[in-house]
């Protein structure tokens, strides 16, 4: 924003900032708490430390130095954001997702050639892993996780020359003993018994394939009691709902055998065609902005196809009699499209409407605007510190700024709830 508007709401995010930043233990790190987030929110390209002091009219330093060395706990930070979050926007999902930070060379922590969706390709890059609070109007950045590949874990390489240069990038970026290399969907549940621990409602959690076709995430969650709606890929494999575990004969020599499907899993794809477009209907789960003569409401509608089914593997807890629990299987299959293009697994209760199965399916278009928002008009991916500490900071404080945009556009003058 200019700084006439500047100006005009700055009253709003002092509010704001001191209600995030109130457990910050000393004053002048709330004050440039607050500090940062304005740089964040004022007009201008880059976001990185000395723009935006020379914006503001301040020494970077006193920036960097609140960033990427100060102690303050952004955990704490979040806790607030996240009640925040649950009280403002009473979020109907939970979306985890990951982004990419590219960068240009190898000294920032977690960088390493990956695959990233920001640059469509593998990269020189950093993957930051979210939790979005989401619900139709709006979304907000509650927890992150860096993504430390093997490369910056000196236990999980058996060189002991890797392992030596790991442990030494890792002292100079500041990683902590405890943060090690795991999956992003380990991450992702780490963030939401986190986000449990802070009081926020249990809500179902929604991810693209990255993480449904991750049996053991699913699997996580129905362990928490939380229920999802993840997207996965066709060549997943089910059981129809209506097949049972049966039990061989005991020939009386060894271990009785186990109940077992008699015949072998089908994959989703298999298993949509087979039930026929015809069984589909229509469903509008959102209108947008792009009006035109032939849809006047901007209604986003398609065809979905929701079927009961088993999921099969090997690693999923089974029902008392062996038999695999069942789960929808939604699938969309457009007009004019001569099969389905994608594909959800959902343990929403069995008498879930279609149209709220399709309505969190496609929630997660929040995250491309969370994305978006963040990145360019605030500074997530500028961030040009070296220290592991420093980037949580700074994604956390970028956050705080996106969770004040958010409530300027409801309630310019609203003050930021307790």
């Amino acid at each position: 924003m200019e700084l006439g508007e500047m100006d005009r709401v700055r009253p709003v995010i002092e509010r704001f900032a001191g209600e995030m930043f109130a457990d910050l233990p000393r004053r002048d790190q709330r004050g440039k708490g607050e500090l940062y987030v304005r740089g964040l929110l004022t007009d201008g390209k880059r976001k990185s430390m000395v723009p935006m002091a020379a914006r503001l009219g301040v020494d970077h330093q006193q920036l960097q130095q609140f960033v990427t060395s100060s102690t303050w706990d952004y955990t704490q930070v979040r806790r607030r954001l996240a009640g925040w979050a649950a009280a403002f926007l009473d979020p109907v999902a939970l979306v985890v997702d990951d982004t990419g930070f590219p960068k240009d060379g190898p000294a920032s922590p977690g960088v390493a050639r990956m695959y990233s969706g920001t640059l469509g390709k593998v990269g020189n890059c950093q993957i930051g892993v979210s939790v979005h609070a989401v619900t139709d109007w709006a979304s907000a950045a509650v927890d992150w996780r860096l993504f430390l590949p093997r490369s910056w874990d000196d236990t999980a390489l058996p060189d002991p020359q890797d392992s030596a240069a790991a442990r030494a990038r890792r002292a100079r970026a500041g990683i902590p003993d405890a943060a090690r290399h795991q999956e992003k969907w380990r991450l992702a549940l780490d963030m939401i018994d986190e986000l449990a621990g802070w009081g926020l409602p249990s809500r179902p959690v929604v991810a693209d394939a990255g993480y449904g076709d991750a049996a053991a995430f699913r699997q996580g969650l129905t362990d928490r009691n939380i229920p999802y709606v993840l997207a996965v890929k066709p060549t997943a494999t089910a059981y129809p709902a209506d097949a049972a575990p049966v039990t061989v004969a005991y020939a009386g020599n060894g271990r009785p055998p186990a109940s077992t499907y008699p015949d072998p899993p089908r994959d989703l794809k298999t298993l949509v065609t087979a039930a026929g477009r015809s069984a589909g209907r229509y469903v509008t789960w959102r209108h947008g902005t792009h009006k035109t003569p032939a849809n006047p409401t901007a209604g986003m509608r398609s065809r979905f196809l929701a079927l009961r089914v088993r999921p099969a593997g090997r690693n999923l807890t089974r029902n008392p009699d062996r038999g695999l629990p069942a789960c929808w299987l939604l699938a969309e299959w457009p007009p004019g499209q001569p099969e389905p293009t994608d594909y959800w697994l959902s343990t929403l209760p069995e008498g879930t409407p279609p149209r709220h199965l399709v309505r969190l399916a496609k929630i997660r278009w929040r995250i491309e605007h969370d994305y978006r928002e963040l990145k360019d008009g605030l500074g997530l991916d500028h961030f040009e510190g070296r220290t592991f500490t420093g980037w949580h900071h700074h994604v956390t404080l970028v956050s705080i700024a996106q969770a004040v945009c958010t409530q300027l556009r409801l309630d310019p003058k609203a003050p930021a709830p307790a």
